[in-house]
């Protein structure tokens, strides 16, 4: 049986994601959290807070996972939980003092650390890169709606 073209570029694109991921939480991992933990931080940091729901978009954790890392980086005492004024239902998870310390101490170097693999990268190889993933997205994006119909 022939092998379908496309299968080549899946497992590249898949061997990239891999590596990157890799690379990223082997590093997180020596600054003492966990990749969800430092997802939360690096989305909480230089912010006001968010919503629950607008932290598991942002972050893409699921929600019950996200409550779980939200409990024990309050527990490290990273995050506090504030009462949505606007929506007594909805809670506000915000970096404490110590959080936003943390921020600052964690996110620097791993954003030295993630760049590292794109410095050769021009701006034409960033909007060729850019251009083509963004069109694959597409691609998959329409066949997931029609998947639901």
């Amino acid at each position: 049986m022939k092998r379908e073209r496309y299968l080549r570029s899946v497992r590249l694109l898949a061997e990239c994601y891999h590596t990157f991921e890799h690379i990223s939480s082997t590093h997180i991992r020596t600054l003492d959290l966990t990749p969800p933990q430092f997802d939360i931080v690096a989305t909480l940091g230089n912010t006001e807070g968010m919503s629950f729901k607008e932290l598991g978009e942002k972050t893409l954790i699921t929600k019950g996972t996200l409550t779980g890392v939200v409990d024990r980086l309050e527990a490290k005492g990273l995050v506090c939980r504030i009462s949505d004024a606007n929506d007594r239902r909805s809670t506000i998870v915000r970096l404490t003092a110590k959080g936003e310390q943390e921020f600052e101490r964690v996110f620097p170097p791993q954003i030295t650390l993630c760049k590292e693999p794109f410095l050769a990268y021009g701006e034409e190889d960033f909007a060729a890169l850019e251009r083509e993933l963004s069109k694959l997205k597409q691609h998959l994006d329409d066949a997931a709606r029609r998947m639901k119909q």
